[in-house]
């Protein structure tokens, strides 16, 4: 996000062995860097998940939208605001989870301006027995603004949408469509950026960002397949994407063999006519 005179990036950084979380904060004057990582932020926010923010910046205001549960049902979009983006003050939540339905655990809220209409999209999950199955769901403002109320607008992509995606019976099932992520492209359609895990592969190979675009931001959405081959033995994911000057670019985190499997943040660039708007018609 930048917000007028620096770059920040908000993400996750924690570790997996106990799935502690904190809020990663990195500032940098270009977004090439250099980065300079600062103090984990502290929300007054509660839950065992809290990680996965999704920030925008607009009339000088950050505003945050995050989750509190992934491994669980239940959870909340928590809103919290910033003039800085290092000094947070926490809002009432913008969206609850729903119990014993398609949203019965909520998570990876990202918010985003389409049509200037404003809108949450997010992944949203039934109740599960082994592992989480999200498909990604959209709520939009009903005051044209940032603080609400959300009307859900229901599911926008499911796994039957995605062919490169496993399905929900597959033998070794890894997880479901999470960290989506909205765009509008400079013809007016939507560009939907999300992770999927291929059905095919060792676990830990399978994780990868793929694009999807639909005329409408309800959908329906037809994806254009993974978009980022590791190049070594790997695997990407939960990527944000910022569109300027006819050109796409995409910073996600990834992990290789070759750097012993820790996640990295990486950046992508290619050219928006070529290689995305020609490619589905």
């Amino acid at each position: 996000m930048f917000d007028g005179a620096l770059w920040h990036v908000f993400g996750s950084s924690g570790t997996v062995t106990t799935e502690s979380w904190n809020i990663l904060h990195a500032t940098a004057p270009d977004l090439y860097g250099p980065w300079t990582e600062h103090e984990a932020l502290d929300l007054a926010v509660t839950g065992s998940g809290i990680a996965a923010p999704g920030v925008i910046h607009e009339c000088g205001v950050f505003h945050m939208f995050i989750q509190t549960e992934f491994m669980k049902s239940g959870g909340r979009c928590e809103h919290a605001v910033s003039n800085d983006g290092f000094h947070w003050v926490v809002l009432n939540p913008a969206i609850l989870s729903l119990p014993d339905t398609d949203e019965d655990g909520i998570y990876d809220p990202h918010p985003a301006i389409i049509g200037g209409k404003r809108y949450i999209v997010y992944s949203g999950m039934p109740k599960f027995t082994r592992v989480p199955q999200p498909d990604v769901y959209l709520a939009r403002s009903q005051s044209d603004s940032w603080f609400g109320p959300w009307k859900r607008l229901g599911k926008i992509l499911d796994h039957l949408d995605v062919p490169h995606h496993n399905a929900r019976e597959h033998p070794d099932y890894e997880w479901g469509i999470e960290g989506a992520q909205l765009v509008e492209l400079p013809d007016g359609r939507v560009l939907l950026n999300a992770t999927c895990f291929l059905p095919d592969g060792p676990r830990g190979s399978r994780q990868r960002v793929f694009f999807a675009v639909a005329d409408d931001v309800k959908g329906p959405y037809v994806s254009v397949g993974p978009v980022l081959d590791p190049g070594e033995p790997g695997e990407n994911g939960h990527s944000t994407v910022m569109i300027e000057g006819g050109k796409l670019t995409l910073f996600y985190q990834s992990r290789r063999e070759a750097t012993n499997h820790r996640w990295r943040f990486g950046l992508a660039r290619c050219d928006l006519d070529q290689q995305v708007l020609s490619r589905v018609a």
